[in-house]
């Protein structure tokens, strides 16, 4: 199944969805990338790495779990969500960007709760329907 929006989701995922901040255990910042954009997708992970203490992912020139692109990951805790997203806001050089937090349900954090920068994209979510 492809994300389309909060229209795909059921009755029982849309009671899910309603959480509170306190389960926030963390959040994610997929970067996406190319071929051609991988030179530029580098010196933001680089910069961004050596800016914040963060949690940084393994480069993926495949695709990987629920992501449609070649990517990597950012993670952070909720004391740093301001200061990181700001930063991407602003440092990401026309690359998209797809942040969700960690709340204990993948399905709900990766449709519901998703924040994108740049190009919406479809997310294969079928890992997290079993």
């Amino acid at each position: 199944m492809k994300w389309k929006g909060i229209a795909d989701l059921t009755a029982d995922d849309e009671r899910k969805a309603v959480t509170v901040v306190g389960d926030i255990q963390g959040w994610h910042a997929h970067v996406y990338f190319d071929g051609e954009s991988a030179p530029v997708a580098q010196r933001v992970r680089d910069q961004v790495s050596e800016r914040f203490d963060i949690r940084m992912g393994r480069w993926h020139e495949k695709l990987v779990g629920p992501h449609p692109r070649w990517s990597y990951q950012i993670g952070f805790s909720p004391e740093q969500f301001a200061d990181v997203i700001s930063w991407l806001a602003l440092n990401r050089s026309g690359l998209t960007v797809f942040i969700h937090p960690e709340t204990g349900d993948d399905l709900i954090d990766h449709t519901a709760h998703t924040i994108w920068m740049g190009e919406m994209l479809d997310l294969n979510l079928e890992m997290f329907r079993r």
